[in-house]
This record gives structure tokens, sequence and C-alpha cells, in this order.
């Protein structure tokens, strides 16, 4: 390797590195959200699927509290630490399809800046394992691509497998590699060879105990997720939102590169055409997708999560490949240069904000309700008011407080949802013990849930407490001390499911 490329490797390396470290901080000083704490109940009770999504946001939990224990650092130790894969990636795929060591620097660092990527391994959802299944099926790709060796499709079986084990998303990249070989002339032969089906089996084994679970339990997954798919009537109320919140998650410096990488790629010839394709492939096909989407229902900003890896290379393109006249080449120049401390900067502002409010004068904004500051505050005077009155279990109504308090409360404790059985179908029951005499109830007025008073003849109203972020009240909770159950305690669960 050149001196000058060694030198750029270095400078990635720990770039990289800080990132990481700064994230794991982050990771370690930030309340957990409700659907991390949900997540990590899976994390208890693996299975080979859960009612929203396949398993293995479970296993990077699990594996991340095995070492660092059951902590905010512990839940999110792994998810940080798949940058590390993830950027390796990135980088191999860029040298092999450009063979530029310059622009798989590039990439690794604009992958890093990703507010998507930063933010979205800190908090553990299953984008995180799911982008980086992304980036090692462009890899496998790309190897597949520069060697000519079929073996390699079985590589990308692993890869198309392990990104179905995260979320179901993945189902995009069977039409992503299809639309490459069809494209590409020279890669057409494929289709009349074994190897891309064998890759299909790979993917396919390694997704069987997701297919197996859902057989199991009435498809209750498969139904839940494809169900959004359905088309009530069209709107245009959601598709508005789509491009600022992709333009925040990619980082506008790294959109706007992205966006010039992607028009280079389609329009002027840089790279070989199975390169470009494969890049445009992999991003438009997920795009044109969630644009159909939003005009029937909201697309999450972070359900563009595959895409990623490839829109850092296509960056790296504009940035390190591409010709551009002197216009184009100074905005490209500006947008590398702050690339780096606007990305560092967005990221460490969400953490300030998400953790104190300060950057909003303590007034709500939208991460408010989701992640789960003053909860262990509230916690600890609900088990005080638990213990104080004998409350052999905890119950409580939505999935998200249920979870903030099996993680918060004192290990050990009784804690259950009253509703949505479904969730909670791989993990055993309260015993009946637990459920009869004095218990807990916590109420957070929300209208989606019958009141207290349905459910048991005695309901006695303990306290009001509130959960707040500094001076903002975020949200208030009755604590009822209940008894005598006018039927089950806990909602049944449907009969074919028991």
């Amino acid at each position: 390797m050149h001196p000058a490329e060694t030198r750029s490797v270095r400078a990635v390396v720990l770039t990289v590195l800080a990132l990481v470290a700064l994230r794991l901080v982050c990771a370690a000083l930030t309340p957990l959200t409700f659907d991390e704490a949900y997540y990590w109940t899976w994390s208890k009770h693996l299975a080979g699927g859960y009612y929203d999504h396949p398993p293995m946001v479970a296993i990077v939990i699990r594996l991340g509290t095995m070492i660092a224990g059951d902590t905010e650092f512990g839940v999110r130790l792994v998810s940080v630490l798949l940058a590390l894969p993830m950027s390796f990636a990135v980088y191999r795929t860029t040298v092999l399809l450009f063979d530029s060591a310059r622009a798989a620097a590039s990439a690794v660092v604009f992958l890093n800046l990703m507010l998507m990527v930063a933010a979205g391994t800190v908090i553990v959802t299953p984008d995180a394992p799911l982008m980086v299944a992304s980036s090692f099926v462009l890899l496998c790709l790309a190897k597949l691509f520069v060697t000519g060796r079929g073996a390699w499709w079985l590589g990308v079986g692993a890869a198309v497998g392990a990104a179905l084990l995260s979320k179901y998303t993945a189902l995009v990249f069977g039409p992503v590699i299809l639309i490459w070989l069809l494209a590409v002339p020279e890669l057409r032969r494929w289709l009349r060879t074994p190897w891309p089906y064998l890759g299909g089996l790979v993917a396919l084994a390694i997704f069987s105990p997701v297919l197996i679970w859902n057989a199991e339990h009435h498809w209750v997954s498969f139904a839940k997720q494809f169900g959004r798919a359905r088309v009530d009537q069209l709107t245009l109320r959601y598709i508005i939102e789509l491009i600022p919140t992709q333009i925040a998650f990619a980082t506008p410096p790294v959109f706007g590169l992205a966006a010039m990488g992607l028009f280079a790629l389609a329009k002027r010839g840089e790279g070989t055409l199975a390169a470009r394709v494969l890049i445009n492939a992999m991003v438009w096909t997920l795009t044109i997708y969630f644009v159909w989407h939003s005009l029937h229902g909201r697309v999450e900003a972070n359900w563009f999560g595959p895409i990623y890896p490839a829109l850092a290379i296509a960056a790296a393109v504009a940035s390190d490949v591409a010709r551009w006249q002197p216009r184009g080449r100074h905005f490209a120049d500006a947008c590398q240069r702050w690339a780096l401390p606007v990305g560092v900067g967005i990221f460490v502002a969400l953490v300030v904000q998400v953790n104190t409010g300060l950057l909003s004068g303590y007034r709500r904004d939208a991460s408010v309700r989701s992640v789960g500051v003053g909860f262990p505050e509230l916690a600890a005077e609900i088990e005080t008011m638990r213990a104080r009155s004998g409350a052999r279990c905890v119950l409580a109504q939505g999935y998200g407080v249920t979870s903030w308090l099996q993680f918060y409360l004192p290990k050990g404790t009784c804690v259950a949802q009253h509703f949505e059985r479904i969730r909670w179908i791989n993990a055993p029951p309260p015993d009946a013990y637990q459920l009869t005499g004095k218990l807990l109830y916590v109420d957070d007025g929300s209208a989606n849930w019958p009141r207290v008073a349905q459910f048991f003849n005695h309901v006695e109203k303990v306290a009001t407490l509130e959960r707040k972020r500094g001076p903002l009240t975020i949200e208030t909770f009755q604590i009822d001390v209940v008894a005598d159950p006018k039927g089950d305690v806990l909602a049944p669960l449907p009969p074919e499911l028991k």
C-alpha cells in the first residue's frame, strides 16, 4: 500500500474508533427508550421470533448484557460495536467497486457521521444489525463481481439471511439482486447456474427459525408487519415528511454528497456498469417502495436503514471519484469539509437534548415520550409504594411502560402488562400466587385502554406521580392498589395461541 494510503487508513481507523468511543459514553448516560426496554425483555427469553420482529435485536442485546450486565451500557454495547464490521464491509466494497482507497476511506467516515448510524446504533433497534447485514450483502456481491467465483453466492445468501433475521424489510434484497443481474449483461449468466439458488437456500435456512415460529403462532408477526402494506386510502400527508427526515438522518453534508454521487453513478458513467447499477438499485428499490407506502401510511425515517451503507459509498463517489465542473467541485469540497463537524455536532446536540431538554428551552420535542428520562426515579417511587402496600405484582397498560418497569424496578419484581398479552408470548406469565391479593396498577391515563375499575372490584388510588425531564412534566401516572378482580387479572391470549 502506498504510504499516503496507509496514512489515510490509519486516520480513518482512529476517527471511527473515536466516534464509537463517543457513542459508548452516550449509550451509558442515556436512559433506555421504551422500545429498547421491550427488546431487552425479549433477550431474556430468546426465541425464533417475536410479535413485532425477528430475533436478531434480542440476540444483540443478550450478547451485550452477558458482557456488561443489565444496564443501559450493556443493552447497547454490541449494537454500538456493530459499526466496526459495518465500516470494514463498506471500506472493502468501495475498494472493490471503484478501486480507490481514498474513496473507501471517505465512505467509512461518511457512514459513521450519518445520524442514522450514530444514533441508530446507540439506540438499539432491529435497524442496527440490518444495516450491518446490508453492508455485507454489498460486500459479497462486490466480491462476486470482481472474482467471478460462484461460491460468493453462499456469502450473499448468508448476509441476506442475517438481514432477514433482523427485520422483514430485508425482503427488498431479492428484487435488488434480481435487478442487478438483469441490468448488467455480463451478470445474467449467473441465472443459468445453480449458485444464486443455492445462495437463496442458505438465506432460507438462516431465516427458517422465524418461519417455524410464525407457523407455530398462526403467523402473527407476518400479519402484523405485512398488514402495513394494506391500502385503505391514498393521501399526500405523509410523503412530504420523507425528504427532510432523510436529510437529517443522513446528515445534511453527507446527504448532499450522496445525492451528487447517485447522479454521477446514474448519468456520468463513474465506475463500471455493475458498480453503478448495484449502488443505485440498493438505494432506489427501497426508496421507490417507501414513496409508494407514504401515499397510504406514515414511513418512519429509520425504515430506510438498509440503504445507508450504499448512500455512504455514493457520497464517497461524489467526493473522491467523480469529476465535476468548478461549481460542483466547490460544493462537494464544502460538504466533505463540513461533514465531520456537522455530523458530530448534530449527534452531540441530540444526546444533550434527549437527556436534558436544554436546547428546546425544556419544552416538548419528538423524543420526550420515547426516551426514558425520569423513569428510573419514577420506578423508585413505584417500588416504594409497592413495598408499602404489600402488592405482589405491578400491572401496567402499554408495553412501553411495562418494559421500562421490568428494566428499572428491582430484579425479580413481578411486572405484567394488563393488555396485549400476545406481546409476551415467549415469556412465562406470572404465577397464580403473584396475581392474587393486592396488586399495584400503573395507569398512564391513555385513552387507548379501558379504565381500571372495569376489571377490579377494589380500586384505591394511592398516588399521582410525574415523570419529568428537568422542569418539564412528560407524563402523569395514577397509581392504584387493586384487588378482587372481576375476571382474569391478565387479558387472555386468543385460544389458538395458548
